[in-house]
């Protein structure tokens, strides 16, 4: 499934999700094809990366304020999906409820 945008873009997140996560490049596949949030996050992280490239035509006085603004994006996004992909490989494992005999 593809969110609202072309496939170029569908293929460029996922893309810089698992360069960022080379380890986990299964996991990453599985859940960007599967959770709309997760995807969400990569295709936010693919536009905030492409913003910082291009941060250097921005006007001097601006520049470098949006270099920061968007590296701490970056950062703070490769950390929710960091934090997706830790919390995708939890099992929660409960007691068997305790059902009366007929």
């Amino acid at each position: 499934m593809i969110s609202g945008k072309n496939n170029l873009t569908h293929l460029s997140a996922l893309q810089i999700v698992e360069v960022r996560f080379p380890d986990e490049v299964a996991r990453v596949q599985q859940l960007f094809s599967a959770d709309e949030t997760f995807r969400s996050m990569c295709e936010d992280l693919a536009a905030a990366v492409e913003t910082l490239t291009r941060v250097d035509y921005l006007p001097d006085n601006v520049r470098e304020v949006r270099r920061q603004e968007y590296a701490g994006l970056v950062e703070a996004l490769t950390g929710e999906i960091r934090d997706a992909l830790r919390n995708s490989k939890i099992v929660i494992l409960r007691a068997p409820s305790a059902r009366p005999k007929s």
